[in-house]
């Protein structure tokens, strides 16, 4: 019997006055924190939640979160986290997908409504009994007409509640992916799916006995709540939380709160590294002990750059919503390959299929696949797509394309959705990506394929361009005609300020097109 709720629990018997949570003014013990989700837990069983319910949470990074998410645990549900970002109509297609029981939700501000829409959405869907809004001082007034506050339905509960235990392979956690290629599909993930992950990241960044986190990933997303949040629980770690990641901001929370360990996706780096002021840097790179990275490619332009400047390396990895998200990495224990994802997590397993079945040789691409405690448990109710990308002997395809070298080292080649096809040529964009981005006029990079109604697809750059040049696309486009074959170097060049970007952080490639 198991239940992901005990991350927090034991750290909260072991330390109880260590400092678990920072947000802000807000400063919160791991007895506090456990005290917390204890009365998260009553108010919801008292409402008749419990094993076998899914309970959905709208919280950004906030002290708000943890007791919400292991206070659900507690009472033997599930939790589905949901993207903050959501419009009224999302969550109530995410609160039906997931038949949720309960929501819990947070106020929001003026500019991000996520109570007044999370509320819209609940009186939408009947299958959902309970709503309990997440006010950011608990005793205010619901600022919502109707709604009850998380504040109100917790005063004068028992601070302790323990889990109710849990089959292994019970549904912990339901994580929706990005809805690329249609509708959000829920991954249902088991306590030991997450328990073993958090697990995994141990051996992984070596962890220290007071490791301090900066948490800027969203805690609703799989990166952020396995390698920050339950990672960190598991070890008696310190979360420093930022509501909303901006560069300026992170350093100097960095500085602050003496930040030994930083987990961020591609575009985050970037944004480090390219911030103007650098009065922050030397008091970062002091206490900065590991850098890891996931969720999108690292060019290995930033990876260097990056390393060059705050002193610290940058382990790279991979995983997706279906994996916990951890299956490969780049491990402190062994020689790092730049540019590669690494190798297998301790108890997972990878392989390279051909497009006729067959696995792959060396340096041959094809499409990655996945084996292990980590691999979801399959699509809430979506047999068809389960089987689709599960097998029956439990290997995962994740629809990315890769290789892997002589000694066992992982590479992501791209997503085989990106895969552009030009005139009956397969291009990566990725490949053309990281070419442009070693240009000293480039910042950021995107590649698409575009409609040409000669070569099927044409390729296209959207840049971003480094501050005070002025690269232009002739100059740019012949740049790249000399560095890579004829079918590959892109046609057309498009700049832009910023790119358009998910709520995690990865680029949005088909807003792009």
């Amino acid at each position: 019997m198991l239940n992901l709720a005990v991350l927090l629990e034991d750290s909260a018997r072991e330390l109880p006055d260590r400092e678990a949570v920072v947000c802000g003014p807000a400063r919160m013990t791991y007895a506090q924190v456990d005290a917390a989700a204890s009365r998260v837990a009553h108010a919801l069983a008292a409402r008749g939640i419990g094993p076998g319910d899914r309970v959905a949470l709208t919280c950004p990074n906030m002290h708000h979160f943890p007791p919400a998410y292991y206070g659900i645990l507690k009472t033997g549900a599930a939790v589905v986290p949901l993207n903050v970002l959501l419009t009224a109509d999302e969550i109530a297609y995410h609160l039906a997908d997931a038949k949720a029981a309960a929501y819990l939700c947070f106020e929001g501000t003026p500019e991000l409504p996520m109570g007044r829409n999370g509320f819209a959405a609940f009186s939408s869907s009947p299958q959902c009994r309970e709503f309990l809004l997440i006010t950011l001082d608990p005793a205010a007034p619901s600022p919502v007409e109707g709604a009850t506050t998380l504040g109100a339905a917790v005063a004068g509960v028992p601070d302790a509640f323990p889990s109710v235990p849990r089959a292994e392979t019970d549904t912990a956690v339901v994580l929706y992916t990005s809805g690329t290629t249609g509708r959000p599909k829920g991954a249902e993930l088991s306590h030991s799916n997450m328990t073993q992950n958090a697990q995994v990241g141990v051996r992984l960044f070596e962890s220290g006995p007071h490791e301090r986190h900066l948490v800027a990933l969203p805690l609703f997303h799989s990166f952020g709540q396995t390698v920050n949040m339950n990672h960190g629980f598991l070890t008696g770690a310190t979360l420093v939380l930022m509501p909303r990641f901006d560069p300026g901001g992170a350093l100097a929370l960095m500085r602050a709160e003496s930040v030994s360990m930083l987990a961020a996706v591609p575009t985050m780096y970037w944004a480090l590294l390219n911030h103007p002021d650098d009065t922050h840097i030397a008091g970062v790179a002091e206490n900065l002990r590991v850098c890891v990275s996931g969720g999108a490619p690292l060019t290995v332009e930033i990876l260097r750059a990056f390393e060059e400047r705050f002193s610290v390396p940058i382990l790279e990895g991979y995983g997706l919503s279906e994996t916990s998200p951890i299956a490969t990495f780049n491990r402190v224990d062994r020689p790092r390959k730049v540019g590669s994802i690494g190798l297998p997590v301790w108890g997972v397993r990878a392989k390279i299929i051909t497009e006729d079945g067959g696995e792959a040789g060396v340096d041959e691409p094809g499409e990655l696949c996945v084996s292990g405690h980590n691999v979801m448990t399959g699509y809430l109710d979506r047999p068809k797509e389960t089987a689709e990308v599960l097998s029956a002997e439990g290997w995962f395809r994740t629809g990315d394309v890769a290789r892997r070298d002589a000694d066992g080292y992982y590479y992501i080649v791209d997503r085989i959705k990106d895969l552009i096809i030009r005139a009956g040529f397969n291009v990566y964009p990725r490949e053309i990506e990281e070419t442009l981005a070693r240009h000293p006029g480039v910042s950021l990079v995107a590649v698409v394929g575009v409609p040409h109604e000669r070569h099927g697809e044409e390729i296209k750059a959207v840049v971003v361009r480094k501050p005070g040049t002025e690269v232009t696309e002739e100059e740019l486009i012949a740049w790249a005609k000399e560095r890579m074959a004829a079918f590959k170097y892109p046609r057309t060049v498009e700049f832009r300020e910023s790119l358009p970007m998910t709520a995690s952080g990865k680029i949005l490639k088909r807003e792009l097109v």
